[in-house]
C-alpha cells in the first residue's frame, strides 16, 4: 500500500474515499482512530494499492479542484 494523502479532516477523508470507491479504487485509512482523538499530532493516512497510485492522485486532485470551484 502507498500513502497518497495525510489529513486531520475527517470530512475530507470520507469524501475522497468515496471518490476513489466510485472509481473502483480500494483504499484503507491508517491511524484514523488515533487521528480522531489526537488530530493535531497524528493525521490519518489514506492508502491505496501501488498500481492505483497515479490514478488515485489524479482523481483526488480533480475532486478537490471541483469542490474548490463550487
Amino acid at each position: 500500500m502507498i500513502e497518497i494523502l495525510t489529513t486531520n479532516d475527517a470530512v475530507r477523508l470520507s469524501f475522497l474515499r468515496s471518490v476513489l470507491k466510485d472509481a473502483g479504487i480500494e483504499s484503507v485509512v491508517l491511524d484514523g482512530g488515533v487521528s480522531a482523538v489526537l488530530s493535531s499530532v497524528f493525521p490519518a493516512r489514506l492508502m491505496v494499492d501501488g498500481k492505483d497510485e497515479a490514478q488515485a492522485k489524479h482523481l483526488i486532485d480533480e475532486a478537490e479542484r471541483s469542490v474548490g470551484d463550487g
